[in-house]
């Protein structure tokens, strides 16, 4: 990478913004000139805000910033069908085992699946399980 003539690397973030910030006006919604990409954060960008948190000594921030940016690549239903289940009451200890296996192998987003997994513990642990079938 290029850098800025002082020993800096651009900021990776910077060179993804498809507009710039004073550009995102209701007008320009209304224009057409800004589109749900044009908001969207990347993957790329959570990430290195993950690098940048482990690095200053926040490893939980870290671990925040890598599964965001895993969820990037979940479809939006399946991302509001997570939610859904990861609510109280609303799946059982093994619908949640199986959605975390499902998320972290069909969208490689192992700290995501794993989250769950913890979430299906502690749900158990607390009570907060859907009954299972019978």
């Amino acid at each position: 990478m290029a850098d800025h003539g002082d020993g800096r690397e651009p900021d990776v973030r910077r060179k993804q913004r498809a507009v710039e910030v004073a550009d995102i006006t209701l007008e320009n919604v209304r224009l057409g000139k800004i589109s749900a990409e044009d908001l969207t954060i990347r993957r790329e960008t959570l990430l290195q805000q993950a690098e940048t948190a482990e690095a200053e000594g926040y490893p939980q921030l870290a671990r925040n910033f890598r599964r965001a940016a895993e969820l990037t690549a979940l479809p939006n239903d399946v991302l509001l069908a997570a939610y859904e289940k990861l609510r109280p009451y609303r799946a059982s200890y093994f619908e949640l085992l199986s959605l975390s296996q499902e998320i972290a192998a069909r969208y490689d987003a192992p700290e995501t699946g794993e989250y769950i997994r913890q979430a299906a513990e502690a749900y158990r642990d607390k009570g907060l399980l859907k009954p299972e079938d019978a």
